[in-house]
């Protein structure tokens, strides 16, 4: 049986997918996020999960703070150099996940070349194939049957303009995600929050690439940068506190010098 906290959990993260997918979410997606949520701990509040297509998928971040949980032991790393090809930005790595001290490791590859990665994140083709990897690994480690928004290639590709844009946020120059329906624009939602509760811009620049699994904020899609807006509303409204210890863990390590 689930406790009063967990169910409390359950509903809340029921609450925010209505919000976040309204006009996508199904009786069947919501009994999934349930196994998921009890099984595994993953939630739509803290962007473990994302809804694609009408699929879930969990996110690296998600998977970072799975194997955290679990006490992983380590993750080891190793470029394949005799399948990459810098000249080609192909690189391939093969991630090796030690569940515990005594663990064989659950091993998962993972490649990446500009065919198979946004044009939006080109030039990060090493970053993405090793995240690639370490996803699968953890996956295979850990038994998750969802694939990971990290490991999409075709979704990330802009092809569907409506729903895969650039949404530029945070910069000045014109972009697809203002809105012709009275809405403000993601940029302006974003730094309304910021404003109204007081955050660190460049952290929240930097929780934000996180949340949706790039380098940069400029290289989610929209509806990612959606959900994050949605997501950070959410947070600073319950839990202000929470979320500012959230963003201080994204501030870089100031040098000392003697």
């Amino acid at each position: 049986m689930a406790s009063n906290r967990q169910q409390a959990d359950l509903r809340r993260d029921w609450a925010l997918a209505k919000r976040l997918w309204a006009n996508r979410i199904s009786g069947n997606q919501l009994k999934t996020l349930r196994f998921l949520k009890h099984s595994y701990g993953l939630s739509v509040a803290a962007g473990d999960l994302q809804l694609l297509e009408n699929h879930w998928y969990v996110t690296h971040s998600g998977l970072l703070r799975l194997a955290q949980r679990r006490a992983c032991s380590g993750i080891a790393v190793h470029l394949m150099t005799g399948l990459s090809d810098r000249t080609l930005s192909r690189w391939v790595f093969r991630a090796v996940v030690y569940k515990g001290p005594n663990s064989k490791g659950f091993v998962g590859y993972g490649d990446a070349d500009p065919s198979n990665i946004s044009s939006l994140v080109q030039g990060a083709e090493m970053r993405v194939a090793e995240t690639r990897a370490v996803n699968r690994a953890l996956r295979k480690a850990y038994g998750i049957g969802l694939c990971s928004v990290e490991e999409l290639g075709a979704l990330s590709r802009p092809a569907k303009p409506a729903t895969v844009q650039s949404p530029q946020a945070l910069n000045g120059s014109p972009s697809p995600n203002g809105s012709g329906n009275g809405q403000p624009r993601l940029r302006d939602q974003l730094c309304l929050l910021i404003r109204k509760y007081n955050l660190d811009a460049n952290l929240v620049k930097a929780y934000a690439a996180d949340f949706c699994g790039t380098e940069k904020l400029s290289g989610a899609s929209r509806e990612l940068v959606e959900s994050f807006v949605s997501h950070l509303a959410t947070a600073a409204k319950e839990n202000r506190e929470a979320l500012v210890c959230k963003l201080n863990s994204y501030a870089q390590p100031v040098e000392v010098r003697s």
